[in-house]
């Protein structure tokens, strides 16, 4: 009876001493799956398609590691369910972790009853479904999602991602360390405020993007901060229009990083962001009218983003995500295609 006593309290102390470590202030990982099948969430798709650059593979692209709502995530699926680990976990429990989870892929909205509306109301759609499945849109903290998108201007997603880490590492707080790794929380809008910001962007290479981050942060703060931000949310009643044409009083924020930001942030999913891709696709497929024009001028911009959106619906920018992962796809497929027809071929021994 005693011996079991014993070993019953040395249960409970490794387990009190795993969930908080009081020497190293570190935090127990929660593990958990939920349910979820891959026509619903691709992850590869979804969390590579541009619209978050905190996250990388891993294990031959079996996992996928990245931050969100403060925390560092592992993600790995099957054909029917999402396993996660929540390391270094603030949450209490595995029901907050699904919660969040959740909540940031938009889990409750179904995809594969929209991508059957979007197949409906636009003959061309099925063409992009058959390419990929699985894209969600992402439902980002506003403050990181707008930073990130300044960073996109004349970008790629390989350099806006380097950008991305290097903003968190300078000016964002550490959260863990993971497989010798450490990973950090994205940076307050007070902290990019501060003096020696667009210095140090400069250096490391942000070129005019450096003044556009720091000048967005003072202005911010001058706005009132996130809380300016939060009244911008499809669900504190404010208008798309109104979101959209408030957010481009920040420096280096024009239409398109507009649309980025109402889409993937605010709640706006009938946000259509047109960058070359969706142009290209809106010239080919949607507006022959406009075939010949090579720039996107705002007068154009606006035609194609209105066009689109009386297409798909309310639900137009998720639509939108589907095609502009098709284009990447496409586009990834083709370069490899060259470089097997470019390698040099081996000289056959006689």
């Amino acid at each position: 009876m005693y011996k079991n006593l014993i070993i019953n309290e040395n249960l409970y102390l490794i387990t009190k001493l795993c969930k908080h470590n009081l020497h190293s202030n570190i935090m127990a990982p929660i593990i958990g799956k939920i349910a979820c099948k891959k026509i619903e969430l691709d992850l590869g798709v979804t969390l590579k398609g541009g619209q978050s650059f905190r996250w990388s593979a891993i294990e031959n692209d079996t996992k996928y590691r990245g931050v969100f709502a403060g925390e560092v995530w592992t993600l790995q699926q099957d054909d029917n369910c999402i396993s996660y680990t929540a390391h270094n976990s603030t949450f209490d429990s595995a029901d907050k972790c699904e919660a969040v989870l959740i909540k940031y892929f938009n889990l409750h909205i179904s995809l594969e009853e929209n991508l059957e509306k979007w197949s409906k109301c636009d003959l061309h759609f099925k063409k992009f479904t058959n390419i990929v499945k699985g894209v969600r849109i992402l439902n980002q903290d506003v403050v990181e999602n707008l930073f990130s998108f300044i960073c996109s201007a004349n970008n790629n997603i390989t350099r806006i991602t380097s950008m991305v880490e290097k903003l968190c590492r300078h000016f964002g707080k550490k959260i863990c360390q993971v497989d010798k790794q450490w990973y950090y929380d994205f940076p307050t809008i007070e902290s990019l405020a501060e003096k020696n910001v667009q210095s140090i962007l400069t250096k490391e290479g942000f070129g005019y993007r450096a003044p556009y981050i720091f000048k967005s942060a003072k202005m911010l703060i001058e706005l009132g901060g996130r809380k300016w931000l939060e009244e911008l949310f499809k669900e504190s009643n404010a208008d798309y229009e109104t979101a959209r044409q408030k957010i481009q009083v920040l420096p280096g924020i024009g239409p398109k990083v507009a649309d980025c930001i109402c889409l993937m942030s605010l709640g706006y999913l009938e946000a259509i962001p047109v960058d070359t891709h969706i142009y290209q696709v809106a010239r080919e497929t949607y507006l022959p009218d406009i075939k010949q024009v090579q720039s996107v001028t705002p007068a154009i911009y606006q035609i194609v983003n209105r066009h689109l959106r009386e297409i798909w619906g309310p639900l137009a920018g998720w639509a939108q995500a589907v095609v502009f992962c098709t284009r990447l796809k496409d586009n990834l497929n083709k370069k490899k295609t060259e470089n097997i027809e470019n390698k040099p071929r081996k000289k056959i021994k006689k």
